[in-house]
């Protein structure tokens, strides 16, 4: 054969591959090269899940973990007016970045965790801890914030705060717009419910930042979940279930079906393991999240 006809044959077969093996070791970059694509779906872990709360060996520790990224948290809120958060300092800020940048990794996301337990529908001063995020965000040039509804946010428990919750995320929405950033929440609704709030709301920049686990304890089918709410609605996927076995171990949850689901509806991101601890060993940091992010990928890519 000649070299011609050798290198058509090479090129050929890496076509081939490139259209659906996953490869891995020294082909992943070649075949990364000829079709030319970024990776559909990467995983994350977050620092706060990690005991790392905005402290900087989260990304080490993310790296040993085998995440390609990580989402860092703004800090705790309690009575304050806004978030308490590290990275507003411009050195540290830099140190995280430049840490990112060393290992390899991508902060995918940054989350004010701090409204779990406190109401976006009522606090005063929620223009100040939004735009603080979204100043953090401009800096790191991170383009995802989360923002869970959180216990008093609940719109299944508390629906008479829909209308207040609705304003305030229309002026969310007009900011992160402005900034070129997107916030993606997470409620208590099921789907259908959580699509007709994005429509009420009215912003591309608010989108779903779907949860597997809400969906799971509440008896509904995640990938039918999914397909409701749509490819565009949903920005970021917390792919995780409540703690007591790993994800490869949860009769509950169907990681591959899910896949198949996502695949199909041409979505493409960041997967987030949160919990799904095991129980036998719940404060094992590294070797709980090792097995997620070990399993996560072992599906989706």
């Amino acid at each position: 054969m000649s070299k011609a006809e050798n290198r058509r044959d090479f090129i050929g077969k890496m076509a081939l591959l490139a259209g659906g093996l996953v490869l891995s070791g020294p082909y992943t970059a070649l075949i990364a090269g000829v079709n030319g694509k970024k990776p559909r779906y990467k995983v994350a872990v977050i620092d706060l899940m990690l005991l790392k709360r905005q402290k900087l060996g989260a990304f080490e520790l993310s790296k040993q973990i085998g995440a390609d990224g990580l989402e860092l948290d703004m800090g705790g809120l309690g009575t304050r007016d806004t978030f308490d958060n590290k990275l507003a300092d411009p050195m540290l800020r830099q140190q995280f970045m430049d840490k990112a940048k060393e290992l390899g990794l991508k902060v995918c996301s940054l989350a004010m965790t701090g409204f779990y337990a406190q109401s976006l529908a009522t606090r005063p001063t929620y223009q100040q801890m939004i735009g603080d995020c979204i100043a953090t965000m401009k800096a790191m040039k991170v383009k995802v914030a989360f923002l869970p509804l959180g216990v008093q946010g609940d719109l299944v428990k508390n629906p008479g705060l829909r209308p207040a919750l609705v304003e305030r995320l229309k002026v969310a929405g007009k900011m992160a717009e402005a900034a070129g950033v997107v916030i993606g929440i997470e409620t208590a609704l099921d789907a259908k419910a959580e699509l007709q709030l994005l429509k009420d709301i009215g912003s591309g920049a608010i989108k779903s930042y779907f949860n597997f686990s809400n969906a799971i304890k509440n008896g509904r089918d995640v990938s039918t979940e999914l397909r409701i709410l749509g490819k565009k609605n949903i920005i970021q996927i917390h792919c995780t279930n409540d703690d007591g076995v790993w994800l490869e171990n949860d009769p509950k949850i169907d990681l591959k079906a899910i896949r198949k689901t996502l695949d199909d509806m041409g979505w493409r991101g960041w997967l987030v393991v949160e919990r799904s601890r095991d129980a036998k060993d719940p404060r094992n940091v590294k070797w709980n999240f090792t097995a997620n992010t070990k399993y996560v990928k072992s599906v989706f890519q």
